[in-house]
């Protein structure tokens, strides 16, 4: 089953870029922009990864971030990321950045913008790997202030796919940001969010019916509603599962209680992803090792789910189709 993994294309969905940020590029970036990080060796950092939810986890995640100073961090932030999916033989991904994380330290958002874009600009060129931005808003601030991203954003519109909802989940709806989502769908955005990893599937019902979303990001709570299993099911809208992150916070106990592979049964449109992966033990491909060394994954589940990754994309039909004849050259 490895080898399969591993020989098979695969596009990624849902891959938080300051997620990407491995000890070693932290430890190399604190000491080039003189930050103060709370870790004296990587081991101390690798020791301070153990969450208990997600917020435990965020308060690291935006220490980390606090590195990320030029536009040349947010460039090799991203072409070290960029590694890890030629590794992984990842054709294609779609990044999510913060840029609230940012700005609010006084790091512009061209800097953010086009470190990350020249990344993958050169990774296209070097490797062939296709690739677009999402932009998520913060939850846990406010509506306003994710109207005055969007509105630094608008000057990227040729560089920004989509926007997205991320960071703490509970007490913090969708539906807080109905109309800055009503907006940016009226800018040509694609729309995606993060709903139903912790708080329950309300969330995923809101931001179905008041973002309007073409995606859902975690959305494993899911199936505790089965009216809305089968709206899921009946629409095929995708939902980016990422196994590491829903065990490393806690959502399942062990990784034989996930249910992807019960959501994958009933017929949704599922893809696996690697959230943040610096921070979750592992890429893609280990997600997809862990998903068959803990449950009755099969070869079928695994081309199924690699094939939704394509189809989940915010591509055109036409790579859709050369991306999924790749997959069964694979096969071959």
């Amino acid at each position: 089953m490895i080898d399969l993994i591993q020989k098979l294309p695969k596009a990624e969905l849902h891959l938080h870029i300051e997620g990407s940020l491995e000890p070693e590029l932290m430890f190399r970036l604190a000491k080039k922009n003189k930050v103060e990080i709370p870790y004296k060796d990587i081991e101390d950092v690798r020791n301070a990864y153990n969450f208990t939810n997600l917020q435990t986890f965020l308060d690291i995640y935006y220490a980390g971030a606090n590195v990320l100073l030029t536009k040349s961090d947010f460039y090799d932030l991203t072409w070290e990321y960029i590694l890890k999916c030629v590794e992984d033989n990842v054709i294609h991904t779609e990044i999510f950045f913060d840029p609230q994380t940012h700005t609010d330290r006084g790091v512009p958002f061209e800097a953010v913008i086009m470190g990350i874009k020249e990344a993958l600009a050169d990774a296209k060129e070097k490797y062939g790997i296709t690739s677009c931005i999402i932009m998520c808003f913060l939850r846990h601030l406010s509506q306003e202030q994710a109207f005055e991203t969007l509105e630094q954003a608008l000057a990227y519109k040729d560089d920004i796919i989509g926007v997205g909802l991320d960071s703490s989940e509970l007490g913090n709806p969708p539906s807080k940001f109905k109309e800055v989502f009503k907006k940016a769908k009226e800018e040509g955005f694609k729309l995606v969010a993060h709903a139903g990893e912790e708080a329950d599937f309300s969330y995923i019902y809101e931001a179905l019916d008041l973002l309007n979303i073409n995606r859902i990001d975690h959305g494993v709570q899911s199936i505790k509603s089965p009216e809305l299993m089968q709206r899921l099911k009946d629409e095929q809208m995708p939902l980016t599962v990422c196994p590491n992150s829903n065990i490393e916070l806690r959502v399942f106990d062990t990784y034989k209680e996930h249910n992807i592979k019960e959501l994958l049964d009933y017929g949704l449109n599922i893809s696996v992803n690697s959230d943040d992966p610096a921070y979750f033990k592992g890429y893609v491909n280990q997600n997809f090792i862990n998903l068959c060394e803990n449950l009755p994954m099969t070869e079928e589940d695994i081309v199924t789910l690699v094939k939704n990754s394509f189809r989940s994309a915010f591509i055109s039909d036409e790579l859709k189709d050369a991306y999924l004849a790749r997959v069964d050259l694979a096969l071959q």
